[in-house]
């Protein structure tokens, strides 16, 4: 029988992060370690400022979701949740505008986890408030290795029950259409392992992360037009989109296929549609999330070759 190591937990984070902001923020700032905290909460995480300014405060990490641009803070404590940190979590909340507010401690107080879940359903399906542990655990005499374990995180259930009370039959039909579509493709492990799930919304699109900051992908349906797409959607970086529109010719090539390319004053999108009426018998909807899920994988693969 082969032998097998032991596996311990360090107790004493500081021991590795002896400040908060300047060891452990720092660390979590950093590009791999913000994907193993996006991977843990199911969002993708663009780093836009450590120690931003909130007034006369600072926020310990300010940042933003790919693809949405939705704002998001995170708030470290490498000890025991207090008032102090709770208030300072919806104090930038507030600051800044964030729809997404992350809490990072050592160890998560019973009030404090119950004063997290208290917010999540009392604030509308907009807003998420996480409260994660991190831990650190090592094999023997190995490395430590850090692990994100949540505490609490937004009932999406009941959120979404709250959110389409009062939706139009279009949005009814559009939340529906991407859950679906959520459920059919991140079963396919050649898309799952690609691309990060995000919640469905009722909106013409569903966005997911390419681990790029400055563009992303999306799926679009017009039920005016009776059109199904994909996108890449390129935010604020119109030298980016032009290098693409510079290739434009290999690009198509290599996709088989003619795409739109729509330049607007901010942001830009290269598209690519064909017919697709999400109206008719639900039954056609497995045939477009197949599309999708194969045009997406030829987009990821194709625009990363030409990006640079």
């Amino acid at each position: 029988m082969s032998n097998l190591g032991k596996i311990e937990k360090i107790n004493d984070l500081r021991l590795i992060w002896k400040h908060e902001a300047k060891d452990f923020s720092k660390w979590l700032s950093q590009e791999e370690n913000l994907a193993l905290l996006s991977d843990t909460i199911g969002v993708d995480i663009v780093l836009e400022e450590n120690e931003s300014s909130v007034g006369n405060f600072s926020v310990d990490i300010f940042a933003t979701e790919e693809g949405s641009g939705r704002k998001i803070i995170i708030e470290n404590q490498l000890e025991d949740t207090n008032h102090d940190h709770l208030g300072k979590i919806i104090t930038y909340a507030s600051g800044k505008g964030a729809e997404v507010i992350i809490w990072i401690v050592k160890h998560a107080r019973d009030e404090h986890r119950q004063a997290v879940e208290w917010l999540n359903q009392h604030t509308d399906e907009n807003i998420g408030f996480f409260l994660l542990e991190i831990e650190l655990w090592k094999i023997n005499d190995s490395l430590p290795a850090p692990m994100f374990k949540i505490v609490e995180q937004p009932n999406n259930w009941t959120k979404t029950i709250k959110s389409v009370q009062g939706l139009s039959n279009t949005k009814l039909l559009q939340l529906n259409f991407w859950q679906a579509f959520s459920d059919y493709v991140f079963e396919k492990k050649e898309f799952a392992d690609k691309f990060s799930k995000r919640k469905a919304q009722p909106q013409h699109w569903y966005s997911v992360s390419l681990g790029r900051p400055s563009y992303s992908l999306s799926f679009f349906v017009n039920t005016q037009k009776n059109k199904i797409g994909v996108e890449i959607y390129v935010s604020g970086n119109k030298d980016l989109y032009r290098h693409f529109l510079d290739q434009k010719d290999v690009i198509e090539q290599e996709l088989n296929m003619t795409l739109e390319w729509k330049e607007a004053s901010k942001d830009c999108a290269i598209r690519a549609r064909v017919n697709g009426d999400i109206k008719k018998d639900e039954r056609y909807w497995n045939g477009y999330f197949d599309w999708f899920c194969k045009t997406a994988l030829k987009f990821k693969e194709v625009f990363a070759k030409y990006e640079n």
